[in-house]
């Protein structure tokens, strides 16, 4: 009897007008793809660029299954709404979660802030993106959180769109509580780009690279996650 395939995993990212913020992506997806021999990867976008999710999940041949991967930090409106919509009008089609929350994103962080110099004494901000969902805004609080627990030290969030505190009001109310620390700024972001620059814009003393870091190898926590989130997804499905 044959077997059947694994289903396809589609790695599906915000996208970028930043040529480096593409090319780091487009990283990621080949580091997945690498590290999973017999599945189908693919890479899409949900806004941007190309190809669009439903342009990938087309180009699926029939009957395939499929996992959508969200490169996603938090669950906010392409999760719930975008990406569930997409997948609802294909056959076999189940999304997994988003990136985030999950230690192994902190830890990698931790080892952003250290890159960049962070010192004991500095008060730290993190940089999200921001979302209009609450279930966004509340997967960075709890990353925040956890990010507070590894440092030994409280850690504030700000938010570069759509959520409050924004990031600026973030660092200046941070700056105020602590006159004498640098603040820096940990920029909860996956790759270069618009929001990143906005991110070093923000006031902070410091900030430190977004976690797929230009230039760098791309790390073994973020590959971890995207096959744990297909495979969680995909086990689901067989089980349903």
């Amino acid at each position: 009897m044959a077997t059947l395939a694994p289903p396809a995993l589609l790695a599906i990212s915000h996208g970028t007008s930043s040529p480096s913020g593409a090319a780091a992506v487009s990283a990621l997806v080949d580091a997945v793809t690498d590290a999973s021999p017999g599945v189908a990867v693919a890479g899409g976008f949900v806004d941007v660029q190309q190809p669009d999710v439903p342009t990938v999940l087309g180009g699926l041949p029939a009957g395939a299954q499929a996992v959508v991967v969200p490169l996603l930090l938090s669950a906010g409106y392409h999760v719930h709404v975008d990406l569930a919509q997409d997948a609802a009008a294909f056959d076999g089609v189940t999304v997994a979660g988003a990136l985030g929350p999950d230690d192994r994103l902190v830890t990698l962080l931790g080892r952003r802030l250290a890159e960049s110099g962070l010192r004991p004494d500095d008060a730290v901000v993190l940089a999200a993106a921001g979302s209009s969902d609450a279930r966004a805004v509340a997967d960075c609080a709890e990353t925040a959180l956890r990010l507070g627990d590894l440092l030994r030290r409280h850690v504030t969030v700000g938010y570069i769109s759509a959520a409050s505190p924004r990031l600026a009001d973030a660092v200046a109310a941070t700056r105020a509580a602590h006159p004498y620390c640098r603040v820096v700024v940990a920029s909860y972001l996956l790759a270069p780009g618009y929001f990143a620059d906005l991110a070093v814009a923000a006031g902070g003393d410091v900030t430190s690279a977004p976690l797929l870091a230009s230039g760098a190898r791309v790390p073994t926590e973020l590959v971890d996650i995207v096959l744990d989130r297909y495979a969680d997804a995909a086990a689901t499905r067989a089980s349903a």
